[in-house]
């Protein structure tokens, strides 16, 4: 992985932790799992709060989970 993943990775399991008071493991591998399968999660999310309309799959491939 590179620098840059694991720094996302580490940040992201720091907010889950804070937010969900759980402990230092729980919270690594559960930003690992929304890391590991983003375009899932990205796709779940918009899925969710999208009340409008149906999500194209067009307009989920174009989003990514975290901006570069």
């Amino acid at each position: 992985m590179q620098a840059n993943q694991l720094s996302r990775l580490m940040y992201l399991s720091w907010e889950i932790q804070r937010t969900r008071q759980s402990n230092r493991s729980k919270a690594l591998a559960a930003a690992w799992a929304i890391v590991s399968n983003a375009d899932v999660t990205i796709y779940y999310l918009l899925r969710k709060h999208s009340t409008s309309k149906p999500v194209q799959e067009t307009a989920a491939g174009k989003l990514t989970l975290f901006h570069s």
